[in-house]
């Protein structure tokens, strides 16, 4: 048990990091801050990429060349391909397609696969989904068990329902297909190819390709209604 625990923790050996941290200075990746990056040595970093400090590359992880990981990211058992960048964000068994953004503060958790020159930004999580080549979710979104097309664009607040307290279930939103801040997408439910879905909708039935779908209550304004309390100090 002491020898399984001593292997799985040799990259936090300072000798021994060091020497993976030379080799690969040695092929050609830039490593910017050598006191603060970890590399295990079943990872590979290929020639021209660059690592940040902050940077922890663990487990069977790949990184092609001119990636740039960091500053502040942790990848374990992930790829990360040629001209990708990831910062500050965690990156577990998921894939990053060439030439894709991901971060700042972004999750890719297990089965995720994003891109290429794909888009996920700041508080963005994604699991078992593959998002294809130009899709983005720029901020604030959950995708789960959902398979994107090209170039679909998930607003601030999106989230993929896939959990109906029994079983997983798939979301598919077709290519060039815009998803609206705060929408939930109540799966299994397909979105078709250029369609949209108003903000603030909640959709629980499949929307045909090039439509605008609708799922909220109507707005009701009454004019000259009391507000709450009114005629009451404001001690707040």
């Amino acid at each position: 048990m002491n020898d399984e625990h001593d292997e799985a923790h040799r990259e936090f050996d300072p000798d021994v990091r060091r020497c993976v941290l030379d080799a690969l200075q040695s092929s050609g990746v830039v490593i910017l801050d050598p006191e603060r990056t970890i590399v295990a040595e079943s990872a590979e970093v290929a020639a021209g990429a660059i690592l940040f400090p902050g940077t922890y590359i663990l487990g069977a992880s790949t990184i092609g060349p001119h990636a740039r990981v960091g500053p502040d990211c942790w990848i374990e058992d992930s790829t990360v391909e040629a001209d990708a960048i990831v910062r500050y964000s965690v990156v577990e068994s998921a894939r990053v397609r060439e030439n894709s953004r991901i971060g700042p503060f972004a999750h890719l958790r297990p089965g995720a696969d994003v891109g290429p020159d794909a888009r996920i930004g700041n508080f963005v999580e994604v699991k078992a989904a593959r998002l294809e080549r130009g899709a983005k979710a720029g901020h604030l979104a959950y995708i789960g068990d959902a398979d994107v097309g090209e170039r679909a664009n998930i607003g601030a607040g999106t989230i993929t329902c896939n959990y109906d307290g029994a079983d997983k279930h798939r979301t598919t939103i077709g290519a060039d297909a815009f998803i609206g801040s705060n929408a939930a997408l109540v799966a299994p439910v397909t979105i078709g190819e250029g369609a949209t879905v108003a903000a603030g909708s909640t959709i629980t039935d499949d929307v045909p390709p090039d439509s605008l779908a609708f799922g909220r209550a109507r707005q009701v304004n009454k004019q000259g209604a009391p507000r709450r309390g009114e005629g009451e100090a404001d001690d707040r």
